[in-house]
């Protein structure tokens, strides 16, 4: 479950309402889980919470045209999605990576290369300007932000200055829904943590890894 409560159909303002009814149709999307791609719906129920955070980022769907009759943005959709499904799988989201893999393939990225975004590096089958746009996602997000100078004249060969800011904030703005998914555990990556002690197995005490009885035998 969500870590925050969520917002029934019922006590939705009106700005919420209408996302509500376009997902989930007649349906209360905390009683009646479920949107069409399936995924739980939690993410638009939560965020529901504070309305004017609901707005600002609803209105970042809506520059790829979603909800909406086209995009106003300009940038080569597949680039775009290229980009925000690599931030997805660097910030560790199933939820973001799985939804902009579609999204991705809707844009016209084969299903070749979607495959291949988690090893971009070893595989061929990008090309030169895709592989500078890979790296700058992979700067922004493993990086902080540390781009050399030659990974930004090896992307502004392929991207216009206007494109390089569309595409990082683009990045960025993802990377910030990945993380609160996984802080707030919403949609897909409502999983427990995995990283932790495991158990030595049977009775008796814990075995002295560094302790003295392996000196003894070095």
């Amino acid at each position: 479950m969500p870590r925050l409560k969520q917002v029934s159909k019922k006590n939705a303002p009106d700005n919420v309402k209408k996302y509500y009814n376009l997902l989930f149709g007649d349906r209360d999307p905390v009683a009646e889980p479920g949107t069409a791609t399936g995924t739980p719906g939690n993410w638009w129920s939560v965020f529901a919470l504070v309305p004017y955070i609901f707005d600002h980022a609803t209105s970042h769907f809506g520059m790829f045209g979603m909800f909406a009759s086209e995009s106003v943005s300009k940038m080569d959709g597949a680039i775009r999605e290229l980009a925000i499904t690599r931030a997805g799988y660097t910030a560790a989201s199933q939820f973001v990576y799985s939804q902009h893999c579609k999204a991705a393939r809707r844009n016209g990225l084969s299903d070749e290369k979607i495959a291949a975004i988690p090893f971009w590096q070893v595989s061929d089958v990008f090309d030169a300007k895709e592989k500078a746009v890979l790296a700058w996602a992979d700067a922004l997000i493993y990086d902080k932000g540390r781009a050399s100078d030659e990974l930004f004249d090896a992307l502004h060969l392929h991207l216009s200055d206007e494109d390089i800011l569309e595409l990082t904030y683009h990045v960025m703005g993802y990377n910030m829904h990945a993380v609160c998914c996984r802080a707030l555990r919403l949609e897909f990556d409502d999983v427990p943590e995995r990283i932790k002690e495991v158990p030595v197995p049977g009775a008796g005490e814990p075995a002295d890894w560094a302790g003295s009885a392996w000196q003894d035998k070095g």
